[in-house]
C-alpha cells in the first residue's frame, strides 16, 4: 500500500510539474497597471430623470463607455462592472487622466444641426459659440440627427489632401437620408455664408461647424452614408471627438469617484526590486535550510524552486493580474512555504531519535519520514487555512491590486503545501532510500541536533510558571500600542479618508521644507507634503482640481527644477467612507472566522486565547505605525490582515502539540499545573521549528524592506514587525492566557486508552 500510495505521488508530482512548466512558458502574466504604469478610473452612475441608476443602466453605460475607450486606440483596456452603480476603467499606458476622464465620462448628448443664415430670426434657433471664430456665433436649427444616428466614427491623419487630422463619419439607417438631405440644403447657400455649414454639437457646446465644399450640388447633399469632418484637429482631438461620436450618449450622468495614475518607471522599479527580492531571499532562505537539514534541506530548496514555478503556472492559468501587493505576497509566500518543510522535518527529527533509542544499530530513516509527515498534517493544514482565511476576506472586501494580493496570497498558500506535502515527500523518500544515506543519518538531517536544542534539553526552560507575569507584559505593550494611536493619531492613506496624492519625480534631491514652502506658494499651505525616497515628492491635499495640481507642479518646478508626475491618486469623500466600512467589517470577519474555525479544531478556552493573541498583533502592529507616523492605506490593510493570518500559525503549531500530548492523558493529572507542565513542554519541542521557520520569512520580508522601495517599504515593515509580534504572542500571551482560561473551565479527564488485540502474527504462543 505504501509503495503504491508513493507512486500516485510522484505521478501526480510529475503532472504538476510538466503542467506548470507548459502553462509558465505559454501563457504571458498580466501585469496590473501598479507595475505597467496607467491610469485607473472608477466612475459611479447617478440618477438622472427620466432614467433611473441600476445594474441594468450602469450595464448600457459601460458598452458606450467601452466603445470610447475603443476609439481611444488604447491597447488592452479593462472596463468591468463593480457593484449596481459602478464601472472600473484601466486604461494601460495612458498617463494624461484629464483627457481620458473628459472624453470617457462625459454624457456626451450628440447632435446635428443645420446653421441659420446671420439675418434669420424667430422660430426654434438658439446660439452658441462658433469654435473656428473666436468671439462670434452661430445661430443653429433644431437637430436633424442625433448620436444614434451614426454608425461608425474614426479618427484619421488625410495625407493625400493635406486636411490633417480627421473625422470619418458612417450613419446608418435613416440617418443616411436626413444627412444627404441637411448637407444638401446647407450646399444652396452662396460660398462663404454661415449657413453653408452644418454645426454638430456635444453637450450644448459646437465641437465643429464643417462648410459644405462647392463640388456638393444643391438638392443633392452628401450621399453614401459617410462623411469626413476637418477643422485643423490634432491627433488627440480627433481620436477623442471620434470616440465621443462613435459612443454616443450615456443613459445616465456618471461621476468620477476614484482615479488613480502611475507612471512606468515606478512599475519597472517594482518589478526589478520585487525580483531581486524574491532571488535574495530565495537562496538565503536556501543556504539555511540546506545549513540546518542537510540532505533533506537541499531536497527542499528543489521542491522551493518547483513551488514558485507551480505557484506562478496558476496564476497565468487562472487569468490573476499580477500586481505591486500581489507581487510582494509572491515573494512572502516564498519564505512561508518553509513552514510546512520544517514542520514535517522537525516531526522526522523527533520520530527518528524514538526509532534510534529503541534500535542497536542505525534505524532506517524512511518510517520516522512517514510519521513524521502524518503527525506534522494537522498542524500544516491548521496553520495553512488561518492564511487562507485572511486572504479570501481580502478578495471579497478590498478592491484593486489589494484584491490581487489576496489572490496571489492564496495561491501560493495552496501551492506551498503540494511542494512540501507531495515534491518534498516524493523527493525526501526516494534519497532516503540508498544505503549511503542511510548509513549517514546526520549527512541526510534526520539527527536531532543543534545549540539551541541542546541548551533547552539541558536547561529544561518553565515559561508558565510566569503566566500572570507574561500576560501583565503583553497588556502594558497593548496600553504602549493605543496610546501611540491616541496621542499620534493615525496616518490614514487617502483611500480611507478621501483627497488627492501626487507625487512628484524630481531630478535633484529636494528639501521637504522647500517643497513645502513652493507648494504654499501656490496657494496650498495646508498641503502635506513628505519626501519619498532620493528625489520624490508627495503633496496630499484634498479634492483639488487638476488645473490646481497644475498650478502645484509649476510652483515646484520654478523652485526645484523640472518635475515629473509618478504617481496621482484622487478618491471621493464617499468612496473614502466606503473603503473604511469594508476595511472594518474585513478586520471583524477575520477575527470572528478564526475564532470560528479555531473553536472547531481546539477547545474554545484555546481558541479564545489564540484569537487574542492575535488581535493583540494586530494592534501592536497599528500602534508602531502610528508612532512611526507612517501611512495606514489599503496596502497596510493588506499587510494587516496577512500578519492576523501568519501569527496564528505559530500558536496554532503548539496547541496542535498541546492537544496530542492531551490524548494521551498526560494533562489529565495535575490540575492546572499538570496542564502548565505539558504548555511548557509543547513550547520547548517547538522552539526549533518557530526559530526555522522565522528565519526563512525574515530573509525575504527583509530583501523586500532594503531592495522594495517606498512602494513595498511599508508593506514589510509591517509584515516584519507582525511576524516578530506573532512569534513573541504565542508565549507571552497565547499559551498563558490558555493556561488561565483552562483552569477556569477545565476539560474532562481523558478515558484510559483501550489495549489493542495483538494479532497471531504478533504474538509468540498460538492459544
Amino acid at each position: 500500500m505504501s509503495s503504491r500510495a508513493s507512486l500516485w505521488r510522484a505521478l501526480f508530482a510529475l503532472v504538476a510539474v510538466a503542467a506548470s512548466l507548459y502553462f509558465a512558458l505559454t501563457s504571458p502574466a498580466r501585469l496590473g497597471l501598479d507595475l505597467r504604469g496607467g491610469t485607473r478610473i472608477v466612475l459611479e452612475t447617478r440618477d438622472s430623470p427620466p432614467a433611473r441608476a441600476d445594474a441594468a443602466s450602469t450595464d448600457r453605460a459601460l458598452e458606450v463607455l467601452r466603445q470610447r475607450v475603443d476609439a481611444l486606440g488604447v491597447a488592452e483596456p479593462s472596463l468591468v462592472r463593480s457593484g449596481e452603480r459602478r464601472v472600473v476603467v484601466e486604461l494601460p499606458g495612458v498617463q494624461d487622466p484629464r483627457r481620458a476622464v473628459d472624453v470617457i465620462g462625459r454624457t456626451a448628448r450628440l447632435t446635428f444641426h443645420p446653421v441659420l443664415p446671420a439675418a434669420a430670426s424667430g422660430g426654434a434657433a438658439r446660439t452658441l459659440p462658433d469654435p473656428d471664430a473666436p468671439g462670434q456665433s452661430l445661430r443653429l436649427a433644431p437637430a436633424a440627427l442625433t448620436g444614434k444616428d451614426v454608425k461608425d466614427a474614426k479618427a484619421l491623419l488625410d495625407t493625400a489632401s493635406g486636411a490633417g487630422w480627421t473625422v470619418d463619419l458612417a450613419f446608418r439607417g435613416s440617418g443616411e437620408k436626413a444627412w444627404a438631405r441637411v448637407t444638401g440644403d446647407a450646399a444652396c447657400a452662396p460660398p462663404g455664408d454661415v449657413s453653408r455649414r452644418v454645426a454638430i454639437v456635444l453637450d450644448d457646446r459646437i465641437v465643429s461647424a464643417p462648410g459644405i465644399r462647392e463640388s456638393v450640388a444643391c438638392g443633392t447633399g452628401i450621399r453614401g452614408g459617410s462623411t469626413q469632418i476637418t477643422g485643423g484637429f490634432s491627433a488627440s482631438e480627433a481620436q477623442g471627438l471620434a470616440a465621443l461620436v462613435k459612443g454616443g450618449a450615456l443613459p445616465v450622468p456618471v461621476d468620477v469617484v476614484e482615479r488613480h495614475t502611475i507612471g512606468p518607471t515606478l512599475g519597472a522599479e517594482a518589478i526589478r526590486a520585487g525580483a531581486a527580492a524574491a532571488v535574495i531571499g530565495l537562496v538565503c532562505t536556501a543556504v539555511f535550510v540546506v545549513a540546518v537539514y542537510r540532505l533533506l534541506g537541499l531536497l527542499a530548496t528543489v521542491a522551493l524552486g518547483l513551488y514558485g514555478l507551480i505557484s506562478y503556472a496558476a496564476l497565468v492559468a487562472l487569468g490573476a493580474t499580477l500586481t505591486l501587493p500581489g507581487l510582494a505576497g509572491f515573494v512572502l509566500a516564498v519564505g512561508m512555504a518553509v513552514d510546512a518543510n520544517v514542520l514535517v522535518f522537525e516531526r522526522t527529527r523527533e520520530e527518528y531519535a524514538r526509532a534510534a533509542r529503541r534500535s542497536r544499530g542505525l534505524p532506517d530513516p524512511g518510517g520516522p519520514l512517514r510519521r513524521g509527515f502524518a503527525k506534522a498534517w494537522s498542524a500544516v493544514v491548521d496553520s495553512n487555512v488561518t492564511t487562507v482565511l485572511a486572504a479570501g476576506l481580502l478578495f471579497l472586501f478590498a478592491t484593486g491590486p489589494v484584491k490581487g494580493f489576496g489572490v496571489t496570497l492564496t495561491v501560493g498558500v495552496v501551492a506551498s503545501m503540494v511542494s512540501a506535502l507531495v515534491i518534498t515527500r516524493v523527493l525526501a523518500e526516494w534519497a532516503l532510500r540508498s544505503d549511503r544515506v542511510r548509513r549517514r543519518p546526520r549527512l541526510a538531517g534526520v539527527v536531532p541536533g543543534g545549540r539551541v536544542r541542546a541548551f533547552l534539553a539541558r536547561r529544561a526552560p518553565r515559561p508558565m510558571r510566569y503566566r500572570r507575569v507574561w500576560l501583565g507584559v503583553s497588556a502594558g505593550l497593548v496600553v504602549l500600542a493605543a496610546a501611540g494611536v491616541l496621542v499620534r493619531g493615525p496616518q490614514f492613506g487617502v483611500e480611507f479618508t478621501g483627497g488627492r496624492v501626487v507625487a512628484y519625480g524630481t531630478a535633484r534631491s529636494v528639501d521637504v521644507e522647500e517643497a513645502r514652502s513652493a507648494v504654499a506658494d501656490a496657494g496650498f499651505p495646508r498641503a502635506v507634503v513628505q519626501k519619498s525616497g532620493d528625489g520624490d515628492v508627495l503633496v496630499r491635499t484634498g479634492g483639488t482640481t487638476d488645473g490646481e495640481q497644475q498650478r502645484i507642479r509649476r510652483s515646484l518646478e520654478a523652485a526645484v527644477g523640472p518635475v515629473t508626475v509618478e504617481r496621482d491618486e484622487r478618491v471621493g469623500p464617499s468612496i473614502g467612507k466606503e473603503l473604511r466600512d469594508k476595511a472594518l467589517l474585513a478586520l471583524g470577519g477575520a477575527v470572528a472566522a478564526q475564532l470560528v474555525y479555531l473553536g472547531v479544531r481546539f477547545r474554545r478556552t484555546f481558541a479564545v486565547a489564540a484569537v487574542a493573541a492575535m488581535v493583540q498583533d494586530a494592534v501592536l502592529v497599528v500602534g508602531l505605525f502610528a508612532w512611526l507616523g507612517r501611512p495606514m492605506d489599503s496596502v497596510f490593510l493588506a499587510a494587516l490582515l496577512t500578519v492576523i493570518g501568519y501569527s496564528v500559525n505559530d500558536t496554532v503549531v503548539v496547541f496542535d502539540r498541546i492537544r496530542e500530548t492531551r490524548r494521551t492523558g498526560a494533562a489529565g493529572r495535575g490540575g492546572v499545573e499538570g496542564l502548565a507542565s505539558v504548555v511548557d513542554g509543547a513550547i520547548v519541542q517547538t522552539v526549533p521549528r518557530t526559530v526555522n521557520t522565522g528565519m526563512g520569512v525574515l530573509f525575504v520580508l527583509t530583501a523586500l524592506a532594503f531592495l522594495g522601495g517606498d512602494a513595498l517599504g511599508d508593506f514589510s515593515l509591517a509584515l516584519l514587525a507582525g511576524v516578530v509580534f506573532g512569534m513573541g504572542s504565542t508565549v507571552l500571551t497565547a499559551a498563558p492566557l490558555a493556561v488561565v482560561l483552562e483552569g477556569r473551565r477545565p476539560a474532562p479527564a481523558p478515558s484510559a486508552p483501550r489495549p489493542r488485540a495483538r494479532s497471531r502474527r504478533d504474538s509468540g504462543a498460538v492459544v
